[in-house]
């Protein structure tokens, strides 16, 4: 076991500019965005800041209707937070390891509650899985993220990222499902012999069946949601 004084502990540990501009991995679970206008980031994930930076919880009509009925619809917990001003702003999530995507035109979905921040540049919109919101606790629920720009995604232990082929799909747990690309539309399959040979809930029989061409992100937990009660 390490033993340090405190100097030694302050030199082991102290924050460290790497220069890899807005978005940079301070350690692996822990973001330090070096803000100079507006991000969105998950609401009580901020850690720590330095600078003028000013915090606002999203408004209820922030984003319209629309996404304010899919958001009650989903009763989901995570809310969004708008970070505006000039410092350095540090975002954490349960200690959950945490990776940087770079944009370039593309999309993806990010499960709900595993979207930590982005760039106002990026768009988004909550997309409910309605097959499967009555048939686990609390329903399932993620965003798809298009454009340029930065994201950053967390998961439980380190990522796994399985590519889908045509001939090749991919089945996951959705408990475990963090993220895939936005070509590709997950089916719900169900498996009544696989939840009978498990013995355990109804989660273990419901499996998300990702085919086509894209790529399908997991980790090695599964994550229980809770329905948000009003």
């Amino acid at each position: 076991m390490s033993r340090y004084s405190i100097e030694e502990f302050v030199n082991a540990t102290k924050q460290q500019d790497k220069g890899e501009g807005l978005f940079e991995l301070e350690t692996p679970r822990m973001l330090e965005i070096n803000l100079d206008g507006q991000i969105w980031a998950k609401a009580g994930s901020m850690v720590s800041y330095r600078g003028k930076i000013k915090f606002e919880r999203e408004g209820i009509l922030e984003h319209g209707l629309g996404k304010l009925f899919k958001k009650a619809l989903t009763g989901e917990g995570t809310s969004l937070m708008k970070a505006n001003g000039s410092g350095k702003l540090y975002l954490a999530d349960q200690g959950k390891k945490i990776s940087i995507l770079n944009l370039q035109g593309e999309s993806i979905f990010v499960n709900g509650n595993d979207l930590l921040a982005f760039e106002p540049s990026i768009n988004w919109d909550i997309k409910l899985m309605r097959r499967i919101a009555g048939m686990m606790s609390g329903g399932l629920f993620n965003v798809k993220l298009e454009g340029r720009g930065m994201i950053a995604i967390t998961s439980h232990y380190e990522p796994l990222t399985l590519l889908v082929t045509p001939d090749n799909p991919v089945y996951t747990d959705p408990n475990a499902t963090v993220a895939w690309s936005g070509t590709l539309e997950p089916e719900f399959v169900t498996d009544v012999s696989f939840k009978t040979f498990i013995g355990r809930g109804s989660g273990e029989s419901i499996q998300m069946k990702f085919s086509g061409n894209g790529f399908v992100v997991v980790q090695p937990f599964e994550e229980v949601y809770y329905t948000q009660q009003s």
